[in-house]
């Protein structure tokens, strides 16, 4: 029997959740049973899309059950085996996060084959859901071409690290909104042309129609509310808007306005799409036929914050709102 800790949802957030809507709890683990192991988690991701399943409402995932542990991306190792074709030592894949370790059918987990110099965390961030994200919805709805305008919001974040690299590998030229000055310039030294502070330069429209004086081809939405506005606004005619997330509408606790300047979407013939990376889970080996040779070469970077211990992961998953991740959101166990 092994023991572990994990975290459960007590309460539903109102609003930006708190630490009080969560708890650490102690389990005892059986032994694994016939077709089942006995995974040691080593990383878990927090994600914006998280904040949803915590609303008790109909949505494309069910919502997270009070008193239940939390669900999400891990990483870890097999310690024990029951299960034929596995073995102890093996690196697996799974939405078995929040807990440090998890008795689970082997069937239902994915063994990684790392390569050699790569962490295994890597599968929760650049080369797991925020890479495929950033790729798919860069290349299968934006479908940029050389010399594209593509702007991306919340630039700063797992995803959008990745789909500034993107795009610039595709030949586009990018401009970038992030909520610092070190965000920005780290930004800048992945090869963004114009990275903008939005929280310092005064009027968002003018900075980004300053960066973008012919307007844009394509935008990659990480953020939402003002930041669709002023892409509306500055879009050409044609122009691809990828809605992936609206981070600044997920604690609202009253609906946010709505652009005012929507209209726009007819008279200039823009296609407005979102999306959830399900809908492109069969590309995942387009995806690493392209992106792995990047990653083996270091022609693609990638940064983490790291929160240390099962307990920090509230902590963690509460710093996405307030802007304390650069890249990828980690929890090491």
């Amino acid at each position: 029997m092994t023991t572990s800790r994990e975290i459960r949802l007590v309460s539903r957030p109102v609003g930006v959740p708190a630490a009080a809507n969560f708890e650490v709890a102690s389990v005892t683990l059986p032994a694994p049973g016939p077709g089942e192991v006995l995974v040691q988690n080593r990383f878990m991701s927090v994600d914006p899309y998280m904040r949803g399943r915590m609303y008790d409402r109909p949505s494309y995932v069910p919502p997270f059950a009070i008193g239940d542990a939390l669900q999400g991306g891990a990483v870890g190792v097999v310690v024990e085996s029951n299960a034929e074709g596995w073995k102890k030592g093996d690196i697996v894949s799974s939405m078995f996060g929040w807990r440090e370790a998890f008795v689970a059918p082997a069937a239902g987990l994915e063994k990684l084959d790392v390569p050699t110099g790569l962490p295994m965390e890597a599968f929760l961030g650049v080369l797991g859901m925020p890479g495929l994200t950033a790729w798919a919805g860069l290349t299968q709805i934006g479908k940029p071409k050389p010399g594209d305008v593509v702007f991306v919001s919340g630039a700063a974040g797992a995803v959008g690290s990745i789909v500034v690299q993107v795009a610039k590998k595709k030949g586009c030229i990018v401009v970038a909104t992030a909520g610092s000055d070190e965000k920005c310039a780290w930004l800048k030294g992945l090869g963004v042309d114009h990275a903008i502070n939005y929280r310092t330069c005064g009027n968002l429209l003018a900075a980004v129609q300053a960066a973008a004086p012919k307007g844009i081809d394509i935008y990659f939405d990480n953020v939402g509310n003002e930041h669709l506005e002023v892409a509306i606004e500055v879009a050409r005619p044609f122009a691809r808007l990828i809605e992936c997330g609206m981070i600044s509408s997920y604690n609202d606790t009253d609906p946010a306005p709505g652009p005012r300047n929507m209209v726009q979407i007819v008279g200039k013939s823009l296609t407005l799409r979102g999306f959830i990376v399900m809908e492109f889970a069969g590309l995942r080996g387009e995806f690493m036929a392209e992106v792995g040779p990047w990653i083996r070469k270091g022609l693609l970077k990638w940064e983490e914050t790291v929160f240390e211990g099962i307990e920090k992961a509230p902590d963690a998953f509460i710093g996405l709102f307030e802007g304390k991740n650069t890249g990828k959101m980690l929890v090491k166990l």
